[in-house]
C-alpha cells in the first residue's frame, strides 16, 4: 500500500486514539485492552462520550490543534510535515489474512523459532534495544526462517507528550541499531503503550517509518483473544498483538500455536504486514 493511500484509508476508517498497549503494559500499572480506536465499526457510545473522543483525536492527528511540518529537523526531511505515517489498527484486505506482531523481545522461546520454520509464519517482531540486549542472536535466527524485525524504540518510554528530539531520538535510535546489527531500516513502528502524538508521527517520518502500526486484537498470555472494538472474533485485515508476558502460563509457541488453531477454524491464514503497508 502506497502512502498517500494508507493515509487514505485511515482518514476514511477513523480516528486512532491513545491509549495503553496491552503488549507492553501502562507504565507503572497494569496491562489493559489496547488502544481505543474510534473507526467505522467502533461501538456507540453517548454524546458526551464521542465529543470527548473527538477531542482526545483531534489531539493525535496531525493539523489538528498542531501545523504539520513544526518541529526541529531529522532524518529524511526535518519536520517538512509531509508524508507523514498512517496509524492503523487493520488493514484493508480481500484476503482472508491477518497479521501476527509480537512485541518487545522478552521472549526468547527457541521453540517458537522452530514453529516459526515449521509453518512459514510471516511474523513481525516489534523490538526494544534494552528489552532484547544481548539477545539479538535469537532474532537473527527468527530472520532467518522468515521473520521480519520491525521498531519499538530503544528504551520503552511513553512518547506522548515528549519533545521532538526525545522521540526521534528513541525511534531513529533503534532505527540505527536495527541497521549496524542486521543491515536492515525498519519502516513499520509501533509506539510503547500504544501512546502517541502529533509529534511522534513527525518523528517517526523523519527517521524513515511509514506507518505506525497498533492493533485491534492481543493474545493473551493464557491464549485468550481479547478485542479493542468491533466484533469478537478474527477478521480479515485485523492486526494481532503478541504481548511478552512476565510469567505467561503458556510459552510463545503454545500461545502461538492456540491462535493459528482459531485462525484456521475461521478460515484464515497468517499474512505479511510489510507487504500491506509500505
Amino acid at each position: 500500500m502506497r502512502r498517500g493511500a494508507a493515509v487514505a484509508v485511515l482518514l476514511a476508517a477513523g480516528l486512532v486514539l491513545p491509549a495503553a498497549l496491552a503488549g507492553c503494559g501502562p507504565p507503572g500499572g497494569r496491562a489493559s485492552a489496547g488502544p481505543t480506536v474510534q473507526g467505522a465499526d467502533a461501538g456507540t457510545g453517548t454524546g458526551a462520550e464521542k465529543g470527548a473522543e473527538r477531542e482526545a483525536a483531534e489531539a493525535t492527528v496531525p493539523g489538528k490543534g498542531q501545523r504539520e511540518g513544526e518541529g526541529e529537523g531529522g532524518e529524511g526531511g526535518a519536520g517538512s510535515g509531509e508524508g507523514l505515517p498512517p496509524v492503523v489498527d487493520r488493514v484493508p484486505t480481500r484476503d482472508k489474512v491477518v497479521f501476527l506482531t509480537y512485541d518487545d523481545g522478552a521472549e526468547r522461546d527457541p521453540r517458537f523459532i522452530d514453529l516459526v520454520r515449521e509453518r512459514r509464519l510471516p511474523v513481525s517482531m516489534f523490538l526494544t534495544d534494552s528489552v532484547v540486549g544481548p539477545g539479538y542472536g535469537h532474532f537473527a535466527r527468527l530472520r532467518s526462517v522468515g521473520a521480519s524485525l520491525q521498531n519499538h524504540t530503544l528504551d520503552h518510554p511513553a512518547l506522548r507528550g515528549l519533545p521532538y528530539a526525545g522521540q526521534r531520538a528513541e525511534i531513529c535510535g533503534q532505527q540505527r541499531k536495527l541497521k549496524s546489527r542486521f543491515g536492515i531500516r525498519p519502516h513499520l513502528f509501533r509506539p510503547p503503550y500504544g501512546t502517541y502524538d502529533a509529534t511522534t508521527l513527525r518523528a517517526a517520518a523523519d527517521c524513515g517509518i511509514a506507518a505506525v502500526v497498533l492493533w485491534r486484537i492481543t493474545l493473551e498470555g493464557d491464549g485468550t483473544l481479547t478485542y479493542t472494538r468491533g466484533a469478537h472474533r478474527p477478521a480479515p485485515g485485523d492486526i494481532i498483538s503478541v504481548p511478552a508476558g512476565e510469567t505467561p502460563p503458556l510459552t510463545l509457541a503454545e500461545r502461538t500455536t492456540r491462535l493459528l488453531r482459531v485462525l484456521e477454524e475461521q478460515g484464515l491464514k497468517v499474512g505479511r504486514l510489510e507487504d500491506h503497508l509500505r
